[in-house]
């Protein structure tokens, strides 16, 4: 090696850890797999806007959706690493979808970094209240009287909603026709309009219609009940063995420098644990919403657990799709 070789190489070490601590100086994009109103896009603006205020930068969110949630991850993977592109995901753009998905224009394990942990809530198995059933065991009864005759809807192929529901089906011996939308929301006013009968949707999107009498929650995915929902069993409860919980976290370009992350995972956790997020998570719990996620100290591990979660749950039900 030249001696002015060497001179460079410490320069840029010396680089490296001084723009981490400058980061941000430029606005950052933040980056949606989902439509507006979607789960994930209602946490990431309440992120968005925590940040801006300890970082004096603009967090701008970005909503990319389509295939699945394919697109805007695959926007964060190809970003360039300079910390200036995040975006939050999901479990399934992260674990299910190279399973179940011929081919991806990403690889998670390769092209990814895993930054934290965000949110994590319970999934709501609903159904439109004209099908007239109470409880978990009278949807499977009629179910069974009436082999795919009934629709459920999903946030798209290879969600969580859809590989539930699939594991729903399968465990309990029933038939029902999938039905993928571009998200919650859409999925939802599907539900309402009885266009689909049930679905296993994100508590967030389900809890602000149950006034209106025209949907009701018969259980929830968790392994144990939900203090968002405490009056409402669990699948496994009602006799369905299938635990589906919602996760999403927050992710880099794999090459973003190490030190640009763990600034924006200290700054993610700070915000996370600021009164006023902690107030507004607060209110949506009262809808049933949403549940902080660890932010201990074990951020990356946690959320690996959460894609390694959804990879154990795509093996379970994988299936070809083109």
């Amino acid at each position: 090696m030249t001696r002015r070789f060497l001179l460079a190489l410490a320069a840029l070490l010396i680089a490296l850890p001084a723009a981490a601590q400058t980061w941000p100086e430029k606005p950052v994009r933040l980056i949606v797999p989902f439509g507006p109103g979607s789960t994930p896009d209602v946490v990431m603006r309440l992120l968005a806007d925590q940040l801006q205020q300890k970082l004096g930068q603009n967090f701008i969110v970005e909503n990319k959706p389509g295939a699945s949630g394919n697109i805007g991850t695959d926007a964060v993977a190809k970003a360039e690493p300079d910390g200036y592109t995040v975006g939050l995901s999901i479990g399934g753009p992260l674990g299910i979808n190279p399973l179940l998905f011929g081919k991806l224009p990403y690889d998670p394990q390769k092209d990814i970094a895993l930054v934290t942990l965000l949110t994590t809530q319970p999934s709501a198995l609903a159904v439109n209240t004209s099908l007239g059933v109470n409880t978990v065991a009278e949807l499977i009864d009629l179910l069974k009287k009436n082999p795919g005759k009934y629709n459920y809807g999903s946030i798209g192929n290879g969600s969580l909603s859809h590989l539930a529901m699939e594991a729903i089906a399968l465990k309990s011996g029933t038939q029902m026709v999938h039905i993928p939308y571009g998200g919650s929301p859409q999925a939802m006013t599907a539900l309402i309009r009885n266009d689909v009968q049930m679905g296993c949707l994100p508590a967030i999107a389900v809890t602000p219609h149950l006034a209106s009498g025209q949907v009701k929650i018969l259980a929830i995915s968790t392994a144990a009940r939900s203090a968002l929902l405490p009056g409402i069993p669990t699948l496994k409860e009602a006799g369905v063995d299938v635990e589906a919980d919602a996760w999403n976290g927050l992710i880099a370009p794999a090459k973003t420098p190490e030190a640009i992350i763990a600034r924006l995972r200290g700054a993610v956790t700070e915000a996370l644990n600021s009164p006023a997020v902690r107030e507004k998570l607060a209110a949506r719990r009262g809808r049933g919403a949403l549940d902080a996620g660890d932010q201990g100290g074990e951020h990356q591990g946690e959320l690996r657990r959460g894609f390694e979660s959804s990879v154990r749950g795509a093996l379970y039900m994988s299936r070809p799709m083109a």
